[in-house]
């Protein structure tokens, strides 16, 4: 299995087309974001992630998203979640990864994802300074 994209996203919808075939239509796609106040402030944003599962693999895997202040990993961990999931062979799945972030200071996190024990996968975003 591989991971296709890792998005923070405001919201997203699935919808069914002629095929049979299935849309996503992605709202607010964003790597950074205004604080709400001056920091210290907590956000939730979602992290959606696409997956494929090629045909002769089993459909079984664990999700794993470790929120760190940098790009190593030995930047320090702010927030962590790991979810199994199943996905039929041949398709695509999706996980929706609510992150609880701390910012102490204006910033980046980056959310380093994987499967299983794969290659890691990172997306930033950025916390700026009020409007």
């Amino acid at each position: 299995m591989e991971i296709v994209s890792v998005l923070f996203v405001e919201s997203f919808q699935m919808r069914q087309v002629d095929g049979p075939s299935t849309r996503i239509d992605l709202t607010g796609v964003f790597f950074s974001v205004a604080a709400p106040s001056p920091p210290p402030v907590t956000l939730e944003p979602h992290l959606l992630a696409f997956i494929a599962c090629g045909p002769d693999e089993p459909g079984n895997g664990v999700f794993e998203v470790i929120f760190r202040t940098g790009s190593s990993e030995d930047d320090e961990e702010v927030a962590r979640n790991v979810s199994p999931f199943t996905v039929e062979p041949g398709r695509f799945t999706y996980r929706l990864v609510r992150g609880e972030l701390e910012f102490q200071e204006y910033g980046t996190v980056v959310a380093h994802c994987r499967i299983d024990r794969g290659p890691w996968h990172r997306v930033p975003l950025t916390l700026l300074p009020p409007a």
